[in-house]
């Protein structure tokens, strides 16, 4: 799949702005345009969200520091990054059925980073996501020194949090990005 140019990218992003006002509340598409303006390596990073499924949007302005921040907004988690464990040591320490990568390097390699829990529960206000599907999430040391790694998803109309084994991946488990710009 060929990413998106940046005048049909910038089209896509504001039209899914346009369309998503609740999530952006107080925030004008012309805002967020500056930001990116700015920091034109977001686009390349806004690229390959849209590109792998995760339909970024903005979803709120850093008050402390100005940045506009971007999540993946897809109903379901980006289905271009799925499939993979949580990083590379479990990806190393896979000896068979190795999955085609990791989490953690993917979204480094996309200039994002990993939706915290607090940041999956906020994304979460805005619809609901990850009904057929789940999600890694950022996983506190104390955790992941322990061989293990979160996942969120919604059913039963609530928000789950849960643990399994960083070596593990699955068809429906990807991940969400965050970006701030």
């Amino acid at each position: 799949m060929k990413p998106p140019q940046p005048d049909a990218l910038l089209k896509v992003l504001q039209a899914r702005f346009d369309a998503n006002m609740a999530r952006h509340v107080g925030i004008a598409w012309q805002d967020a345009r500056a930001q990116l303006d700015l920091k034109s390596k977001a686009l390349d990073s806004l690229s390959e969200m849209e590109r792998t499924g995760g339909e970024p949007d903005v979803v709120e302005r850093d008050a402390r520091t100005g940045e506009i921040i971007f999540f993946d907004c897809a109903a379901e988690s980006p289905s271009g990054r799925r499939s993979l464990c949580y990083d590379r040591a479990a990806l190393d320490a896979r000896k068979e059925n190795k999955p085609a990568g990791c989490a953690t390097e993917m979204a480094s390699a996309m200039g994002i980073a990993l939706l915290t829990e607090a940041q999956y529960r906020h994304l979460q206000t805005f619809g609901v996501f990850d009904i057929k599907s789940s999600s890694w999430i950022n996983t506190p040391n104390a955790i992941r020194s322990e061989g293990g790694a979160l996942f969120c998803d919604r059913r039963y109309n609530h928000v789950f949090t849960y643990h399994n084994g960083v070596q593990s991946y699955y068809a429906a488990r990807g991940f969400r990005g965050v970006l701030r710009v």
